[in-house]
């Protein structure tokens, strides 16, 4: 089969590459109904992070069940899938916890910008729904995958309250959402701090009730300015740089929390300046699998639509397209059809 394969920065290629098969007994291999370029791909496409050998892309997944292992007992052949970017067996301490990511036999799926995908330990990673979804809700439902959950626990993380005043740095597809999931978890005021008006746009249909389009200190200036010099309740930090996580806990008021779950680049906190912020700080990145459920329901019952935040639909083949988009800031987010 053919899939998308980065060979170093700003050159993805879609090409030959090996069909999955079932190595493990607790392994199943889904067709691809949908997946999607990621925000957190953009660092190595970009050469943040060093690509040392062709490396298969893509972590964003659903589709049909077309195979499993013996020892699979949860899904099986023709069952539509969803499953989170982190392998997980659902059973170990952390993910009794609920932090699936951090399970102890955890593995990172990777190679889901192709038509076949292997997916480890799917009896505790895939969620099935009811039945074969519409091709109208593939969209919303493959955010679940990683985007739409990764801004559920933003939300959760920074612990929005109900008419609670709520700040969101970043307004890419998981800014975006972490404001959609601060409005499903009833937060007060919802400030989204953006410069693009086709995300400024979409974040006030999602619920924002302000944009604030300043940054660094004059961000926080701007959010001191809307919240009488107190700071908001809860920041969602949805970047991953060192300004965007400074914005995120300088503008939190005392007590306050802050999540981050942007990919960290060059993050560096000092210990006595976080001291007397007296901010709460939690972040990591997203356990997916513990938000499937509920958030397959949100979408299978119209409760939401985070499919919104694909504003480029193309071929799986035209792939190095779908990457240049959103590096160029021309699309929020690129879907790819197998």
């Amino acid at each position: 089969m053919r899939g998308a394969v980065l060979y170093g920065p700003r050159d993805v290629r879609f090409e030959e590459v090996a069909a999955p098969a079932i190595i493990k007994p607790t392994d199943a291999i889904i067709r691809m109904s949908a997946t999607c370029v990621c925000g957190s791909d953009l660092w190595p496409y970009r050469g943040a992070n060093p690509v040392n050998q062709p490396t298969p892309m893509g972590h964003e997944y659903c589709g049909i069940v077309e195979e499993v292992g013996r020892a699979v007992t949860s899904v099986k052949p023709g069952h539509f899938v969803i499953g989170s970017f982190f392998a997980s067996d659902n059973t170990c301490p952390n993910c009794l916890a609920g932090y699936h990511s951090s399970c102890q036999h955890r593995e990172l799926v990777g190679g889901a910008q192709a038509p076949l995908l292997r997916v480890p330990l799917a009896d505790g990673t895939l969620v099935a729904t009811p039945v074969v979804p519409s091709d109208d809700l593939l969209p919303s439902l493959l955010t679940l995958s990683d985007v739409m959950g990764t801004g559920w626990f933003a939300a959760e993380a920074a612990n929005v309250q109900p008419g609670k005043t709520v700040a969101v740095v970043g307004d890419g597809a998981v800014g975006l959402l972490a404001v959609l999931s601060a409005k499903q978890m009833g937060a007060g005021r919802i400030i989204a701090m953006s410069r693009h008006e086709s995300r400024q746009k979409l974040a006030l249909e999602f619920g924002a009730t302000e944009i604030v389009t300043e940054r660094g200190d004059e961000g926080v200036a701007r959010i001191k300015e809307l919240t009488k010099d107190i700071g908001a309740d809860s920041v969602l930090e949805c970047v991953g740089t060192q300004e965007s996580m400074m914005q995120a806990i300088l503008s939190t008021r005392p007590g306050g929390s802050v999540a981050y779950v942007g990919a960290p680049h060059g993050v560096e906190l000092k210990g006595e300046e976080l001291f007397y912020t007296h901010v709460r700080l939690h972040g990591g990145p997203a356990p997916v699998r513990r938000f499937l459920p509920n958030l397959v329901e949100l979408v299978l019952k119209g409760k939401i639509n985070p499919g919104k935040v694909f504003d480029l639909t193309l071929p799986l083949d035209n792939v190095s397209e779908a990457y240049r988009a959103m590096d160029e800031r021309r699309a929020i987010k690129s879907l790819l059809h197998p």
